[in-house]
């Protein structure tokens, strides 16, 4: 098979198109046939060598997608040949390639009449989406929520579901084109990075929001703390900004008790039950015309340097997906 491998960490022109062995299923595993796989901020951290992403290479970058199950290893009794199945969360490291095998546990079957390109497009960001303002902030009928980043897929999809849930959304963008997308996917207010502080107080008569939720990190943190109620929560669940550095905890105290989190899809998915109860949640909902996926642009597997580029550059919205 044909699979994007990173021989040494470095920018986007270290990945490069190579031969590698097809996969073969161990007990408990599937093997699956790419349709699609995702492109994420964690995979350019990756590729780089950032952090706590760091890994030992060669590897074939890449956790998220959807396809066609080929085979199957000992003991799955959940899955056939022919079957269509999704993933995310790293449950299939190397999702950058023709073929992947992944844990048949960490598989979620996708129901009929949803696309595979919808499926690996949704996966990652949609449960992300579903467990930030279902789970770690429990959005209620009322609440104002600061959603950055808004016309981003994890943005666009969790405008989208707060609205069901009956929230207020103020959402910050950096172009009039994605502003419009965010206005599109149900945000109440849409603002600058610049500005969302001032555009908090005014809809929200200087009490500030009950929750931001912040996948930017360093560049909107500081001012995300200053945008909340007391006893408001901070939800920091990424940095395409750059992490956020240490700060004083005091800070919480003299902002009001804030509460500040930094939730991780992993801890949300944990359990298979809870996994399949997000994911079916969304396929559902795609069924139904009541959520709205936008696939920003697909790429040529070859061509996984040039989406790690625009990702990075910002030059897209929505997800972005190879296609093998």
């Amino acid at each position: 098979m044909r699979a994007i491998v990173v021989e040494k960490t470095g920018g986007p022109e270290v990945m490069q198109l190579a031969d590698r062995d097809d996969p073969v299923p161990r007990p408990g595993q599937l093997v699956v046939r790419v349709a699609a796989a995702g492109v994420n901020f964690m995979d350019t951290y990756q590729r780089a060598g950032i952090g706590v992403y760091v890994q030992p290479t060669p590897f074939v970058p890449g956790g998220e997608g959807a396809g066609t199950v080929t085979a199957i290893g000992e003991g799955v009794t959940d899955f056939a040949p022919g079957d269509h199945v999704a993933w995310s969360g790293g449950a299939a490291p190397g999702s950058y390639a023709e073929q992947v095998a992944l844990p048949a546990d960490r598989a979620v079957p996708v129901p009929h009449g949803i696309d595979l390109q919808v499926a690996a497009a949704v996966m990652l960001q949609g449960t992300t989406a579903h467990y930030l303002c279902h789970s770690t902030f429990a959005v209620q009928e009322g609440n104002v929520a600061v959603v950055h980043a808004a016309a981003g897929g994890v943005g666009l999809l969790l405008t989208q579901m707060i609205k069901r849930r009956g929230g207020i959304v103020i959402a910050t963008t950096s172009t009039t084109a994605k502003a419009v997308l965010a206005q599109r996917a149900g945000a109440d207010h849409v603002t600058t990075y610049d500005e969302f502080v001032d555009a908090v107080r005014r809809v929200t008569g200087e009490r500030g929001a009950d929750v931001v939720f912040d996948g930017v990190g360093k560049a909107t943190f500081d001012n995300s703390l200053a945008a909340l109620r007391p006893r408001g929560m901070m939800v920091l669940y990424g940095g395409s900004s750059g992490q956020v550095p240490p700060f004083d905890l005091q800070r919480l105290n003299t902002g009001g008790s804030l509460y500040v989190t930094r939730p991780t899809l992993a801890h949300y998915t944990a359990d298979r039950a809870e996994l399949l109860w997000r994911a079916g949640d969304l396929f559902e909902w795609i069924a139904k015309g009541e959520l709205d996926v936008r696939i920003g642009a697909e790429y040529p597997l070859a061509d996984a340097a040039q989406a790690h580029a625009d990702l990075a550059a910002r030059r897209t919205s929505g997800k972005l997906l190879l296609i093998p």
